[in-house]
């Protein structure tokens, strides 16, 4: 017999087998998104992109040094030598004319760049000049930048002591100027170029002289007595920047056919000086007939794109501001390049200088400095650009035909695509996409563009943040004011994606009114749901916690747009709209006022029963903004406030624990806001609980049947287990033997039976003990559950009588049920709403009512250290003990949860009994306000203020819900890719379940001669209730009251056991495995109706609870069947006390699962059979059974769309349930006189109804006739019974310690007494037995903790 192990070793064995094509087929439950993830917004990304302060340079100091016609003396020129500056030779007119056209030129040149700036010259300046204009400038500047621009052609070159030259008056000397003076002049922030040999000796003497004013000013600010400090020190220099012709050791290039002011022109024409020097290249003379002048003749402005000038300068700027985006740092790059235009300008000209420059062995100097740039690949694409233009030159100018604009930005795109659809995940970002930013400007290219674009930012947040810091921003905002239609799903997925990761960008929305883009989008009933979607997303943003937004959606009509796309079939659309419009009106009263005109609420009750859990969750948030508020309410909005309440508590039993958990932060709000009413109500029902003693499930039980105290070797220690943040409480074999020394006695004085259950928190309120705001609860979670079944039995009306009051009642009664919820964190939720209401109840309360009423010795829990505060009566008798002492942990006393001085928690009134300054609030205050001053002294209250509920009560869905627009949208899913390991592992678990059925088939078909031969026994920790083997693998299951223990049957070693979560009163009583044939996932129901789903056991990981509900309300106790004759009477009973033994009688819950439907049918104690969809996770059906009996026993076959359920009375019945409800019993047989153990319906498309009951006969019927084909007789008093699927064999276990084994015709195949090799042990009365789905072996459990496996002989395996 092949197993696990094997098949993992054995390719043969894989390689003849064939995956089940019905194993791909088949639907998973519970593995959607919403049960893998945390249900939280991802972490947000630090945003660098946003200048934090733009600048502009507003004032330009023109200082030209040139006195044409007299060289400097430390300077010999070649000759012939460069002459021209700012493109006019000086020599060719009066010196005094040369100098004012130059100077006038060089201002055009700076103002193709900046238009706006201030400009001032200064020709062959003095020192005093120079002072005068570069202080006016600077107090004119203010703040902002000022540049200084210095030619300094015709001085001397820059000193080493950091001084450059200027003139005395008469122009018969050369006077020096300190930096450390212009420093001083200028201020900061500044920018400095300077255009002459050894520049870079001035940007060392700059820096210089700027650390020397950083230590005097470091100096004035620690020791104020100095005499700096007395002195008015110039601002810091930090924030200046410089750029020079060339190295301190360098002169200027000085050929003839370059300009003198080289560096000027690259900085000022870069064109004009690349398209000459590109001329001057070897390489053009492959470019015919372009020659000098043909250059000159160039048609077309610099600043129209659509001209060959135009387009050259259009490339020029995208290329280099490629080069800087791929070469700079990231926070240089947008110091540099995005902070200010006239200092981008520059320094992408900059990048040229650095290339033409070095061609003549000099080298361009900035500071910061950048990286070197001139042999970077990008130079090559200018040039082919600039090849294409020139060529096309003769033949324009000549022939004048049309200009063919350059491939350049579609060649770019292709190649950013080809970087998208190529790549792989972890790269280096594409070097293209600035210059997608560009061709954004370019109405040809723009529709590729965006497209590219939104493909690229769909690549994840990392890829936002990146097209955000290259400058998109703006360029896409300016984008929303065009009314192309094509252009929209572009803008509305790019703008999500933007909005996903960056939320800030609402406010520039909302400024340039880019919001009414979207409104349009979504009225626009042509736009496909998806794009709809994502504008509704798009709003929601703009819309969330921004009044401003708010206020101008409702001015769009938002309302009314989204009101009318709730019942679009698109899933994701309702969702949005929902979330959109419970974020319009929170806590924004004329948008709530809009909604109550156009019946918002109630359209959106519509939606509370949605099958798609996401789309009910949002609907019950836009309900719970609705009613939270917290304007003035009339009488109006009250009204509209409880309908909406009772609308929602109908979602108490929602399947969906997302929902639910939505569900108590809604009524949190309705809490908050009629807290007054609440508080009455809360005081009741304290009351009610104190004076009401509950028929606890947990006391009914006999004596005899409690579970015996284990002794110590056999107590296990449990594994912690993950529901999600919940860790549950784990406790080691040391600490329960300290417990069971002291073990408490519980509410009726009987001793707590004593089981891993009670070793480990009763409920979810446990996960509570290590949070930080926990201070121990008022209400524990015994007291709470006690309330919820008072508030069952008894009447609540005597006190609160006006039927207004009622909504509050039921409300609170809907709370006390979801502070029972099987999901802890739904559980978790719902006792802080009620233990903050109680609270304040308690210390709105006046004194002596608390003092007379002892009404907190039952709800005053001990705090953690187990030294119980408990409230003395007023004739100061000693403390009662509380009936829930330590009630959180249920019988184990916990070590304190923290390291803290051990203050009196604000949650525990003192000894005095009296609740912290309670006499000194007057009854009618409003119950968030702050206490008197001194009880902040106390440690902050929890409650102290109003918004204390809600401020604590998220759950993160809407931000969770926007993760998605985040995440890639357009690649295709892991589990879809074929070579992907996810595909692969499914792939292997396929190929092991073909192997399985096979090789099992093949045993099963042979016959089953004997079936004893014990290939497993181990002692289980707790009595084994119910068995499941695993359909696939080597694992089983074995729950015993309340804990789950797996076992590998094949090592015979476990694996792991892990406490179940159900309160103390209850029993695991049936489990199911979900999506056995891939990811396992086990169901586990238990008697009082509650279904919990759990995942990562049996492997190294912690087990996680994937989801929890109620499958089944108001379980009722059981009438057993009535059978005739005392005798079987008297078995039945006595059989009835090992088929459970918590509580007497009862099935408990019984479960069947249909893998192919994703149906799980649920019965037990209940008049109903109920199907849940666990794809909607919500009930879709109630089957009356007709009986007033329990069910016992469901077996459903989806082919025929049958259900049989075997009941408590003996009958069998069978349910069609494509019928309606009055007509789906197709046939009930009642020939069991007493209770049935097992109803099977065979699968095959004529299966046969095979029924057992107590009495041991078996009876098999065709569904179609009312009468048994068969009737065998087994052995009475059976205890538990299956049927093998696959094999034709049935087991039955007795409760007189022995099983039996029978094929279909009758015939006694084996029977099994006494344990292998254990000293030929007898085995305890049988308490469950389960057969293999496939392979021919039979489990065990006995009520001697013992669990075997039995299979047949070893030769037939």
């Amino acid at each position: 017999m092949k197993m696990d192990a094997d098949l993992l070793h054995s390719t043969v064995g894989l390689s003849e087998e064939e995956p089940d094509m019905n194993d791909w087929e088949l639907p998973l439950a519970f593995m959607k998104k919403r049960h893998s993830e945390k249900i939280e917004g991802s972490k947000a990304l630090a945003q660098s992109w946003r200048m934090k302060d733009r600048m502009k340079t507003v004032s330009v100091a023109l200082v030209l040094c040139l006195n044409v016609g007299v060289d400097p003396p430390d300077v010999v020129k070649t000759s012939p030598c460069a002459r021209l500056e700012c493109w006019i030779d000086p020599l060719s007119m009066s010196p005094q004319k040369a100098l004012e056209t130059i100077g006038a030129n060089l201002q055009k040149q700076y103002e193709n760049w900046q238009p706006r700036a201030r400009y001032k010259q200064s020709l062959d300046p003095t020192v005093d000049e120079v002072k005068k204009l570069c202080t006016s400038l600077r107090r004119n500047a203010k703040e902002e930048r000022v540049l200084f621009h210095y030619n300094g052609h015709g001085v001397p070159r820059p000193t080493v002591n950091g001084e450059i030259w200027v003139f005395n008056k008469n122009y018969t000397q050369y006077i020096p100027l300190s930096i450390y003076d212009l420093q001083t002049w200028m201020g900061s922030p500044s920018i400095f170029v300077y255009d002459c040999s050894n520049a870079g000796i001035i940007v060392k003497s700059f820096k210089q002289f700027a650390l020397q004013r950083e230590q005097e000013l470091e100096v004035a600010a620690i020791n104020p007595s100095h005499p700096l400090a007395q002195m008015s020190l110039p601002p810091s220099m930090k924030n200046c920047i410089q750029l020079a012709a060339c190295e301190a050791s360098e002169l200027l290039p000085m050929n003839p056919d370059l300009p003198a002011d080289l560096f000027t022109s690259c900085l000022t024409t870069p064109i004009k000086i690349a398209l000459r020097w590109f001329c001057m290249q070897k390489s053009s003379k492959l470019v015919p007939g372009v020659t000098l002048d043909l250059i000159e003749k160039i048609p077309g402005r610099l600043n129209d794109r659509r001209t060959p000038l135009g387009e050259l300068n259009w490339i020029f700027t995208a290329i280099t501001d490629t080069i800087a985006w791929n070469v700079l740092p990231r926070d240089l790059f947008q110091k540099l390049f995005r902070q200010d235009l006239l200092v981008a300008s520059l320094f992408r000209n900059f990048l040229l200088a650095e290339r033409i420059m070095r061609s003549y062995n000099c080298t361009p100097v900035s500071s910061p400095r950048l990286p070197p740039t001139y042999m970077h690949a990008m130079w090559q694409a200018w040039d082919l650009a600039v090849d294409i233009c020139l060529s096309q030159l003769p033949t324009i100018i000549e022939e004048g035909t049309a200009f063919r604009h350059s491939p350049f930005f579609a060649e770019q795109l292709t190649a950013f695509q080809v970087w998208l659809t190529m790549g792989v995940e972890n790269r280096n970002p594409p070097e293209q996409l600035p210059i997608v930013l560009q061709v954004l400007l370019s109405q040809v290219h723009r529709l590729r563009a965006l497209d590219l674009l939104g493909r690229f930012l769909d690549l994840g947040p990392w890829a936002v943040s990146l097209a955000l810091s290259v400058g998109i921003f703006p360029y896409v905002l300016k984008l929303l004011q065009s009314s192309a239609r094509e252009l929209r799903p572009l803008l509305v997925f790019i703008w999500a994606k933007i909005l996903a990761v960056d939320s800030s960008c609402q406010a520039d929305l909302v400024k340039d009114n880019g919001h009414k883009y979207f409104l349009s989008v979504l009225a626009d009933s042509y736009m496909p749901a998806e794009h709809r979607t994502m504008a509704v997303f798009i709003l929601a943003v703009i819309v969330n916690s921004y009044s401003t937004g708010q206020e101008a959606c409702l001015q769009g009509n938002l309302i009314a747009n989204c009101l009318e796309q709730l019942s679009d079939p698109h899933p994701l659309l309702r969702q949005w709209v929902a979330i959109c419009l419970g974020r319009i009106w929170q806590n924004f009263d004329p948008a709530r006022w809009c909604g109550v005109r156009d019946s918002a609420h109630e359209k959106l009750y519509i939606l509370l029963s949605d099958p798609i859990p996401e789309v009910r969750c949002a609907a019950v948030f836009a309900l719970g903004t609705f009613v939270g508020n917290s304007a003035e309410r009339t009488d109006h909005s009250t009204t509209i406030d409880h309908n909406v309440a009772m609308m929602l508590a109908q979602l108490i039993n929602d399947g969906s624990p997302v929902v639910r958990k939505e569900l108590v932060v809604a009524l949190s709000h309705l809490v908050v806001q009629y807290e007054s009413n609440f508080c009455t109500v809360a005081i009741q029902f304290i009351e009610e609980e104190k004076n009401y003693t509950v028929p606890s499930p947990a006391n009914t039980a006999e004596p005899g049947n409690l579970t015996p105290v284990r002794d110590s070797p056999a107590i296990p220690r449990l594994r912690s287990v993950n529901s999600y943040t919940n860790i549950r409480a784990v406790t080691t074999a040391r600490n329960l033997n300290k417990s069971l020394q002291n073990l408490n006695l519980n509410e009726e004085g009987a001793p707590a039976a004593f089981s891993p259950g009670n070793l480990s928190t009763s409920s979810s309120a446990s996960s509570t003990l290590g949070s930080p705001d926990n201070d121990e609860y008022i209400l524990s979670f015994e007291t709470l559950d006690k309330m919820r079944r008072v508030s069952s039995y008894s009447s609540l009306n005597s006190l609160i009588g006006v039927s207004f009051n009622s909504v509050y009642t039921q409300i609170w009664r809907v709370l006390l049920h979801l502070a029972a919820d099987p999901f802890p964190e739904v559980s978790d939720l719902a006792m802080k709403v009620l233990n903050c209401i109680a609270y304040k109840a308690m210390m709105n309360a006046r004194p002596q009512r608390i003092l007379d009423s002892g009404s907190l010795t039952q709800s005053a829990p001990a705090s953690p250290t187990s030294k119980g505060t408990h409230i003395h009566h007023t004739g100061g008798s000693p403390p009662i003990p509380s009936t829930s002492s330590s009630s959180l942990t249920n019988e184990v006393p916990k070590p304190p949860t923290r390291d803290q001085p051990a203050t009196r928690s604000p949650y525990t009134p003192t000894l005095g009994g009296q609740a912290p300054h309670s006499h000194q609030f007057p009854r009618t205050r409003k119950m968030f306000d702050k206490g008197p001053e001194q009880a902040a002294e106390d440690g902050d209250e929890p409650c102290g203020h109003r918004n204390y509920i809600s401020a604590a009560l998220q759950t993160g869905l809407c931000d969770w819900s926007a993760k998605y627009f985040a995440q890639p949208v357009t690649k295709i899913p892991e589990e879809h890719d074929l070579q992907s390991q996810v595909r692969m592992e499914r792939q292997w678990r396929f190929l092991r379940n073909a192997c399985v059925r096979k090789q099992s088939r093949s045993i099963t078909q042979r016959g089953v001669s004997r079936l004893d031969d014990q290939i497993f026994i181990n002692r289980n920790p707790g009595v084994p209730s119910v068995v499941k083997f695993h359909p696939f693998n080597t694992c089983i299951a074995v729950a015993d009251k309340d804990s789950i223990c797996f076992w590998d049957w094949e090592k015979g070693e476990r694996l792991d056991y892990f406490y179940n979560g159900n309160p103390r009163y209850t029993r695991i009583t049936a489990m199911e495995y979900l999506n056995g044939h891939d990811c396992s996932l086990l169901l586990t129901a238990t008697d009082d109706g509650a279904l919990r789903v759990w995942k990562n056991f049996a492997d190294q990981k912690n087990p996680e609870m994937v989801t929890a509900w109620q499958g089944l309300s108001d379980m009722l106790p059981t009438t057993r069947g009535q059978p005739s004759s005392t005798s079987t009477h008297s078995l039945a009973r006595r059989v009835s006390i090992y088929l459970d033994r918590s509580k007497q009688g009862g099935a408990g819950m019984v479960v069947d699962w249909e893998q192919e439907t994703g149906l799980l049918m649920t019965s037990g104690d209940v008049r109903i059979i109920r199907i849940w969809d666990t794809d909607r996770e919500m009930k879709v059906q109630d089957i009356p059974t007709g009986a007033d009996s329990c069910v016992t026993s469901l077996s459903c076959d989806s082919h025929r769309s049958l259900i049989v359920a075997g009941l408590g009375d003996g009958s069998v019945r069978v349910f069609d349930r494509r019928m309606g409800p009055n007509e789906c019993r197709i046939m009930t047989y009642r020939e069991h006189s007493a209770w049935v153990v097992k109803a099977h319906l065979q699968k095959d498309t004529d299966g046969h109804i095979i029924s057992v009951s107590v009495n041991g006969d078996v009876r098999f019927f065709e569904p179609r006739t009312p009468d048994s084909i068969n009737v065998l007789q087994t052995v009475k008093g059976l205890t538990a019974l299956d049927i093998h699927p696959q094999a034709n064999l049935f087991a039955c276990g007795s409760m007189n310690q022995f099983i039996a084994l029978y094929n279909s015709n009758g015939d006694v195949i084996s029977n099994i007494k006494y344990y292998d090799g254990f000293m030929g042990q007898r085995i305890g009365a049988i308490s469950c037995l389960a057969f293999h789905p496939h392979w021919p072996h039979l489990a065990v459990g006995s009520n001697d903790y013992y669990m075997s496996i039995y299979s047949t002989e070893k030769r037939l395996r």
